[in-house]
């Protein structure tokens, strides 16, 4: 599920939840637009935080590596 899809689903689901004043026999459509918005929302919050760990690189090869043991010794 793509970021646009998710801002989709919410779209739809505060529209049919704030917008909309039909009268269906059977569906509660305030109850199916939140539904859709949270839907949307659990969503989104996924997908940032996918993307989010993906673009965390590693630090490069040659990058110098510090010894903490060796940086506090006392000589006498």
């Amino acid at each position: 599920m793509g970021m646009a899809l998710t801002i989709v689903l919410i779209a739809v689901g505060a529209i049919l939840a704030f917008a909309v004043n039909w009268d269906i026999s059977g569906i509660n459509l305030d109850l199916v637009g939140l539904i859709l918005m949270a839907v949307g929302f659990i969503g989104l919050a996924s997908y940032v935080s996918i993307f989010k760990r993906r673009r965390v690189q590693p630090p490069s090869p040659a990058a110098p590596v510090i010894e903490e043991n060796h940086r506090h010794q006392w000589r006498a």
